[in-house]
């Protein structure tokens, strides 16, 4: 479960769509950037599987919706 959800515009220019993301997963400091298009670009160095990443996705793509798209 995702925990600590923060986000931020990955532009000054907060017109144009992308974010940084920083969040807690299963007691694991995660960061990556969420693209215009859905796409999560995760940094080499995460501790995370890509069963984790998986799930991590669908709940940020629930997230995004509730923050950004609402």
């Amino acid at each position: 479960m995702i925990s600590h959800f923060q986000l931020k515009p990955l532009y000054q220019n907060n017109q144009l769509p992308g974010w940084h993301l920083s969040f807690f997963y299963k007691g694991h400091a995660v960061k990556a950037v969420y693209h215009k298009n859905g796409s999560i670009e995760w940094p080499e160095s995460q501790a995370l599987s890509e069963e984790e990443k998986q799930a991590a996705e669908a709940q940020i793509h629930e997230l995004m919706l509730f923050h950004v798209y609402d």
